[in-house]
């Protein structure tokens, strides 16, 4: 394993086109097949004690990545599990592939405890899963200026040949700050992607006013990570910035109703530029 995990994180880090793009945040999944127009690759970064993990059929090439945050492992895994299988046929030859990246030696143990956790929901499912890539974390940790970090934050898989591959992602949209603040005010794991027609779906989601969060936005960035993240000393540049970016947007949207009108989900579509244009309904 830590041969695999080494030769895992000494690829070079990929900076993917957003133009061909499908980013996955916190906490969300998406699952598509080769066939897929509008996504050639899935992705996600920002994983501390986070894992990011991809499953695939090698048959029907349908993969899923997903943002796992410990919040609801147990839950989560079979709607990985389910999202792959229901993509592909099941008379078809082929096996399903797991590829685990995430975690580091962190001082509470939370990922310790993650990594275990999401070994021990895929050992509890039904259908035979093979580990091809576990570099999770006391194998996904590096010690710099004498404090534990991931090696490697970020993952992409690419949709038509199933290579996962260390990335980083300058785009993280559409909708980055909506979607933030889902997962900020609780909101459980989300499936953000209909592959047969090639739309991102975000929401309905449903938070009730916080203004105690405004004092967050006046403190300095110690402050900020103490309170908003699991490991303090292990976040990327922008954790800070990204978090009062979802703040502000929490407080200019105290009742998020106004966001979904008729309850219905906001839908995004690719244009012929690469983009992410949101779809209005009519």
């Amino acid at each position: 394993m830590e041969e695999n995990a080494r030769t895992f994180h000494s690829k070079p880090i990929v900076a993917v086109d957003p133009k061909c793009l499908l980013y996955v945040q916190q906490r969300e999944f998406a699952a598509t097949t080769p066939a897929d127009n509008c996504v050639s690759v899935i992705g996600s970064e920002d994983a501390t004690t986070c894992h990011l993990v991809v499953l695939r059929h090698t048959g029907s090439g349908a993969v899923c990545l997903a943002h796992c945050d410990g919040s609801s492992t147990w839950s989560e895994i079979p709607l990985l599990v389910k999202a792959v299988m229901s993509l592909s046929d099941v008379s078809q030859e082929g096996r399903l592939e797991l590829h685990l990246v995430g975690g580091f030696n962190d001082e509470s143990n939370a990922s310790h405890k993650l990594s275990h956790n999401i070994l021990a929901a895929f050992q509890k499912q039904k259908e035979e899963i093979h580990l091809e890539t576990c570099c999770i974390t006391e194998l996904n940790d590096v010690v710099v200026d004498e404090t534990h970090r991931p090696i490697v934050y970020g993952i992409g898989v690419n949709v038509k040949t199933g290579e996962v591959f260390p990335s980083s992602f300058p785009h993280k949209g559409p909708a980055e700050e909506l979607r933030s603040a889902r997962t900020f005010t609780g909101g459980q794991m989300a499936d953000i992607y209909d592959s047969s027609r090639g739309l991102v779906k975000v929401g309905p989601c449903k938070w009730s006013p916080n203004l105690d969060i405004a004092f967050l936005l006046s403190q300095n960035d110690d402050t900020i990570l103490r309170y908003l993240s699991t490991s303090p000393m292990a976040e990327p540049p922008h954790f800070v910035q990204h978090m009062k970016s979802t703040i502000r947007f929490l407080l200019e949207h105290p009742n998020p109703d106004c966001l979904f009108p008729g309850d219905q989900p906001q839908l995004y579509h690719r244009t012929e530029t690469g983009d992410w244009d949101r779809m209005i309904h009519s």
